[in-house]
């Protein structure tokens, strides 16, 4: 074989290689978090994972370390297909369930907290990786006691706020909430359910309502402030997912251990489109070895 036949099947090796690898699962992408109210793990996380300043984002890493803070936007559950009160058992809610969030799930009064008032306002989401799907936020009832694990009955039925996600943002998600009239320290829970993938994401943001940011610090915990861009920016690196692309690939390893799926399994459509197209490529390559097959053999006679 001419050495300009070998590089021709060559590339096209190569070509069908990059298309099929483009194809295997890894690591989680990771999507954002909520940024007004500041979630908990935001909050945490702009606090900075290897010093924080609040107690409880002190425990938080000498339980689990500072990975889960550097994983920020990443509590998912992979395959949740709008199935997440079935999936997500009652004090689980804020890690969805799984181990290396489990901190998250702790009844304390001292997370920090965004100060609130009734009535309408606006809920800003930080994008790292914008996907379709529907945000929605629910808050906890009047009488919700924050000492104590949260459950799927201590959500009001009627959300704050539903949001249908577009799979393209400048950064944020900024849209309208309505808040009931509460008391004291409450807490907002959001499920964004991509309609483009049965991944979901979760979040659980501390809101104290009737107070002032200096009276809710006085009163409960340090104000949350969510991370800026330097800090998103400077964490990046640490991360072990990725910050922009589809995510839910990895399996996904729950506390119980009855969540770890492949998202693989279940995105058949998108499976299929990927196959499809990694088809029309790979039929591309073999073709461009064929016609410099052919031409080879018109040059040499072979």
């Amino acid at each position: 074989m001419s050495v300009r036949r070998k590089a021709a099947a060559v590339a096209a090796v190569g070509a069908t290689t990059l298309v099929v690898a483009g194809l295997a699962p890894g690591a989680a992408s990771a999507h954002g978090a909520l940024d007004t109210p500041v979630s908990r793990i935001s909050a945490c996380y702009a606090e900075g994972p290897e010093s924080p300043k609040s107690q409880v984002c002190k425990d938080l890493v000498a339980d689990s370390g500072t990975q889960p803070l550097y994983d920020w936007n990443e509590v998912n559950i992979a395959n949740a297909n709008g199935q997440s009160r079935t999936i997500i058992p009652d004090g689980h809610l804020c890690s969805a369930d799984r181990d290396k969030y489990r901190a998250l799930d702790w009844a304390r009064t001292d997370w920090p907290a965004t100060p609130v008032q009734a009535g309408s306002t606006t809920i800003s989401f930080r994008v790292t990786a914008p996907h379709r799907g529907v945000m929605t936020l629910y808050i906890t009832k009047q009488g919700y006691d924050p000492t104590k694990p949260l459950k799927w009955s201590d959500l009001d039925d009627t959300p704050v706020a539903t949001y249908t996600t577009a799979a393209s943002s400048p950064g944020y998600y900024t849209f309208p909430a309505t808040l009931p009239a509460r008391t004291g320290r409450q807490l907002i829970y959001q499920v964004w359910q991509r309609t483009d993938s049965p991944e979901a994401f979760y979040g659980c943001a501390d809101v104290v309502f009737g107070q002032t940011a200096a009276a809710a610090k006085a009163a409960t915990a340090d104000v949350a402030k969510a991370p800026t861009d330097a800090q998103i920016t400077a964490g990046e690196s640490k991360s072990t997912v990725a910050h922009h692309g589809h995510g839910g690939d990895a399996p996904v390893t729950a506390a119980n251990g009855t969540l770890a799926t492949s998202n693989a399994a279940s995105s058949t459509g998108t499976l299929e489109a990927a196959l499809s197209g990694s088809a029309i490529l790979a039929s591309g390559a073999v073709g461009l070895l064929v016609y410099s097959r052919r031409r080879a053999a018109a040059r040499t006679g072979d």
